[in-house]
């Protein structure tokens, strides 16, 4: 059997002190060593930003890709070879700014990528400018008068663009977000996890004393079921005062995007042999292009 330490890389992450991006490096081994899945079995796509670097502090193999393009080159990776666990890392920015169209169209096609979101409601790796999920009025470098954009709210997104599996997270909540990701991995389809992930050092008014005193956990919560879509809907408004963290909803009888796929039924592409094209094929393909 696996455990945290069969992830463990001599590099040390570079985050801030008390960054919580290092609980959610924690969780996600945590998440993997229970089911027993080795580092050849998840390949990581992350995007750019603090959190992005999250598979340079874990054995395992990532993939950096463009600002905002980590869904689509793991919707890439999924349909090459649909026998990895694929797993998207990424900020709020990267996400839900630059990534905004992948993450909607990811959800509604169902591909099977859990798609975690270091949500810190700010720009961390370039000093503190406002994010999709930033609150109206906050004053950074380029808002200094207040921004006047409200804020999206990922989780009512996610439903609205068909999801199978909505959460969040908090990232002072360790075992809950270790155990919340790990349903993510097992869910067939395509599975958000947002991270209430505290930036002590640009975003201090969602520090860990603003969040400590809000989260509940949904599944303590009697008679809340994930399977009720208007229930979800409700739970997705909810901020401020209480805020829910847990499954939001869940629906396992939809298939996978890559299941409907007649090509993939005999397997993964990336374990078949190339095939080879005859010479009467060649002059074929070559005619319908002429």
């Amino acid at each position: 059997m696996l455990t945290r330490r069969d992830f463990n890389v001599e590099r040390r992450p570079t985050w801030c002190r008390g960054c919580g991006n290092f609980a959610i490096l924690n969780a996600i081994k945590m998440a993997l060593a229970d089911r027993n899945l080795a580092p050849h079995e998840t390949f990581f796509v992350t995007g750019i930003g603090c959190g992005s670097k999250l598979p340079h502090y874990m054995k395992a193999t990532g993939y950096h890709t463009l600002h905002g393009r980590a869904l689509a080159v793991a919707t890439g990776v999924r349909l090459a070879n649909h026998g990895l666990h694929v797993i998207t890392v990424h900020g709020d920015g990267d996400g839900y700014g630059e990534g905004l169209a992948h993450f909607l169209n990811a959800a509604r096609r169902n591909v099977g990528i859990t798609d975690i979101v270091q949500d810190n409601r700010i720009y961390g790796l370039t000093k503190g400018q406002y994010s999709p999920t930033s609150e109206a009025g906050k004053r950074t470098p380029t808002s200094p008068g207040g921004s006047i954009d409200r804020p999206i709210n990922p989780l009512a997104l996610a439903l609205a663009a068909g999801a199978t599996f909505i959460s969040r997270g908090y990232s002072g909540e360790l075992k809950h977000l270790a155990w919340l990701i790990g349903e993510a991995i097992d869910h067939r389809g395509y599975a958000l996890v947002d991270v209430l992930q505290p930036c002590v050092t640009w975003n201090r008014s969602y520090a860990y004393d603003f969040y400590r005193e809000r989260v509940y956990v949904l599944e303590e919560e009697a008679g809340y079921s994930p399977s009720d879509r208007d229930g979800a809907w409700r739970k997705a408004q909810e901020w401020d005062e209480r805020i829910p963290i847990g499954i939001v909803y869940r629906d396992e009888t939809l298939p996978a995007y890559e299941e409907q796929i007649s090509v993939l039924r005999d397997g993964p592409l990336a374990r078949r042999p190339l095939a080879r094209l005859g010479s009467a094929q060649v002059e074929a393909l070559r005619s319908e292009v002429a």
